[in-house]
């Protein structure tokens, strides 16, 4: 038995939609009918060329998804068909359906909504992986977050307030800055301003950086690095070059890292998903914790999505929702 579905391919650095062929479920595998996308810079870099799904992942766009079980592969032992589910995804998300292993999929908690589960996944996954298992964070250490007003940053700020972490956030906008405060962010900074630098230093410096950007903002961030502390480099809206202070790298005994997880293993992602429902799953439940959704958009509205993303015109999470086929 095949599925017939659509879903978003790039095509001449374009998303298009086109129909096409799932396979039944084999072994540990299920299929999601989708009901929402979340939406990811990462999707833009794909459009643009700069960043293909690793080998073996769908050529359709999107890491992540939410929807219902539709079927179930003969050694599925945690799902069952109706469960409403979201997906943490190395491609696929932008489609009617997805077929995915189960260890890449969470049972939604009761109380959150299908497009809650659309704007959950990559976000949280990404920020806990990257505090949690690259940057080891211990307690009591200090972060800061540059982009803190993205989906990941959000997240990230959320999980570390409840944690008892301070931290001090950097962003585009008065208004960014001021979501972040609200959510417990005890400093900071307009990156229209100029140089975090000096704020983040008198902020008390940060153990742990949380950098999207690279480029000129690595040679800054080290600058307020303490002894010991650790630069996560998550992404590339700064450029691919820069400049390193080796004397600072190596007197402070500083750690840069760079850091991917649509590449992980399937091991390493189900490990995640395991530990996002033991640990925020009743974070969520509870309302401690919340997945900012910016806007929801109907799949017509794709371009003009992804074109609010790209002008960093966003406080959280932009999802796109798909018309259900059954």
């Amino acid at each position: 038995m095949t599925y017939s579905a659509q879903g978003f391919f790039v095509r001449d650095q374009k998303p298009q939609l086109e129909a096409f062929e799932l396979a039944a479920p084999q072994l540990d595998e299920v299929v999601i009918e989708v009901t929402h996308t979340g939406i990811n810079r990462a999707d833009l870099m794909q459009i643009a060329g700069a960043y293909p799904p690793p080998p073996g992942a769908s050529e359709v766009l999107g890491l992540e998804a939410s929807g219902k079980v539709i079927a179930v592969g003969p050694a599925v032992s945690r799902l069952q068909v109706g469960d409403d589910v979201c997906a943490l995804l190395a491609g696929g998300g932008y489609a009617s359906h997805v077929l995915v292993s189960e260890q890449q999929v969470a049972r939604l908690p009761l109380g959150l909504s299908l497009a809650t589960g659309a704007a959950i996944c990559e976000a949280y996954a990404t920020a806990w992986f990257n505090l949690y298992q690259v940057a080891g964070i211990q307690t009591h250490e200090r972060v800061l977050l540059h982009a803190g007003a993205s989906s990941v940053g959000l997240a990230a700020l959320q999980l570390l307030v409840q944690a008892g972490h301070e931290v001090f956030v950097t962003a585009g906008s008065d208004d960014k800055l001021a979501l972040c405060r609200q959510l417990g962010a005890t400093g900071t900074w307009n990156r229209h301003q100029g140089s975090f630098v000096d704020a983040v230093k008198a902020w008390g410096g940060a153990d742990i950086i949380i950098d999207p950007v690279a480029g000129d903002y690595l040679a800054q961030d080290q600058q307020v690095l303490n002894l010991d502390g650790r630069i996560v480099v998550l992404g590339l809206m700064g450029g691919r070059g820069a400049d390193i202070d080796v004397g600072r790298l190596l007197m402070k005994r500083q750690r840069i890292q760079g850091s991917t997880l649509r590449s992980q293993p399937l091991a390493v992602k189900g490990r995640i998903m395991r530990a996002l429902e033991q640990d925020v799953w009743p974070l969520l439940k509870s309302g401690k914790c919340q997945a900012l959704i910016e806007q929801v958009y109907p799949l017509a509205e794709l371009s003009k999505a992804l074109q609010q993303l790209q002008e960093n015109r966003t406080q959280g999470k932009l999802v796109l929702e798909w018309p259900l086929a059954t």
